[in-house]
């Protein structure tokens, strides 16, 4: 049985207005999954993205593809996705995001090793 982590925080959707909108966003991970972070961004627009990229992003910009994700100052986090319609540019405080990074770390040490096949 896999137990999902699931994160629901508020982000700052900037765009081009005078203020950012305040949006709800959930962050998922499943440690039987492929090891992927899914952020779930209102009207159903899911994207998924290595959890080792997230956790690089705290520290320093980093880019995959499509996402970039990097720290803005000590209390902010930035995620950027791009695609063919255009660019989403999100805005996080980072507490949560480190707790919900804390959270999959502390069920990843919960997991038993994978089984090994002996030579």
């Amino acid at each position: 049985m896999s137990l999902v982590i699931q994160e629901h925080v508020r982000a700052r959707l900037i765009t081009d207005g005078p203020d950012p909108r305040r949006v709800p966003v959930e962050l998922r991970y499943d440690p039987e999954g492929p090891g992927t972070v899914q952020v779930r961004l209102p009207g159903g627009a899911d994207r998924a993205f290595g959890l080792d990229l997230l956790e690089r992003g705290l520290r320093s910009p980093v880019t995959h593809g499509d996402v970039r994700i990097w720290p803005c100052g000590r209390a902010q986090l930035i995620l950027e996705l791009h695609a063919a319609d255009g660019v989403t540019v999100l805005q996080f405080d980072i507490a949560p995001v480190i707790r919900f990074l804390s959270r999959t770390r502390v069920q990843a040490a919960k997991r038993p090793p994978a089984a090994t096949t002996p030579a």
